[in-house]
């Protein structure tokens, strides 16, 4: 692994357990929010391993995952769409307003866990460069 997909992904865990933390004293959107950046570096992360180069924003990130080979099964479905999935719902936690906008603590919590469960799955990716 070279050191910038480490440093990407240190990021991402550090959020994680930021986010973790945040849940816990029932912060739940806060959470819910936090795991969007998390997955926006770790997905970084499998980027730069896979091509040398690391798009910044939000738009040359999701751009940069999907040219990835589509037929790579080594990231299960839920977890490919777990990226638009998160920057959509932290989109609703900062800008929604109305019964729509709000985030349970299960809806936090799960976030948090599936963006572990992503963070851990490029970290075991083999290199196939």
């Amino acid at each position: 692994m070279k050191p910038e997909t480490a440093g990407y992904l240190d990021k991402a865990q550090t959020l994680l357990s930021e986010a973790e933390a945040i849940l816990g004293i029932h912060l739940h959107e806060a959470a819910r929010r936090t795991a969007y950046p998390a997955a926006f570096h770790a997905t970084q992360a499998l980027i730069f391993e896979k091509t040398g180069q690391t798009p910044k924003t939000h738009s040359g990130v999701h751009t940069g995952f999907l040219r990835l080979p589509r037929s790579d099964l080594r990231i299960p479905i839920d977890l490919r769409i777990f990226l638009s999935q998160s920057y959509n719902l932290k989109v609703v936690s900062d800008y929604a307003i109305g019964p729509g906008a709000s985030v349970t603590a299960d809806i936090a919590a799960a976030a948090i866990a599936t963006g572990r469960r992503f963070a851990a799955q490029i970290v075991i990716l083999p290199d196939d460069t």
